[in-house]
């Protein structure tokens, strides 16, 4: 037992978390564009046990438009993603709307 090996790993930082981000904006529909980008995401975060991180990126107010927001949701879950944080679900390091993020 080295007291001093012992404290210097007892005060050592738990290991990052990967976290991969989705950030659509609701101002139209997603396509599969969307798609193809946001299952990449998911897959690189699975692969390093990682976390998926939805934030909505709200901020074209004129643009965005709460039918926009329903289907965004409805659709990233009929192509199949599961989100671990996200404004739906909650988690340590929201909000997940970009626009609660402002001052």
């Amino acid at each position: 037992m080295d007291p001093a090996r012992d404290f210097l790993v007892a005060r050592r930082p738990p290991p990052a978390t990967y976290r991969g981000r989705l950030a659509p904006s609701p101002t139209g529909y997603l396509h599969l564009g969307h798609a193809r980008t946001f299952w990449t995401t998911q897959a690189r975060a699975q692969q390093a046990g990682g976390v998926l991180v939805l934030r909505v990126e709200d901020l074209d107010r004129p643009r965005c438009r709460p039918d926009f927001v329903r289907a965004l949701y409805e659709d990233l879950r009929w192509f199949g993603f599961r989100w671990q944080e996200g404004p739906d679900v909650g988690g340590p390091h929201g909000p997940y709307l970009q626009s609660e993020r402002r001052l």
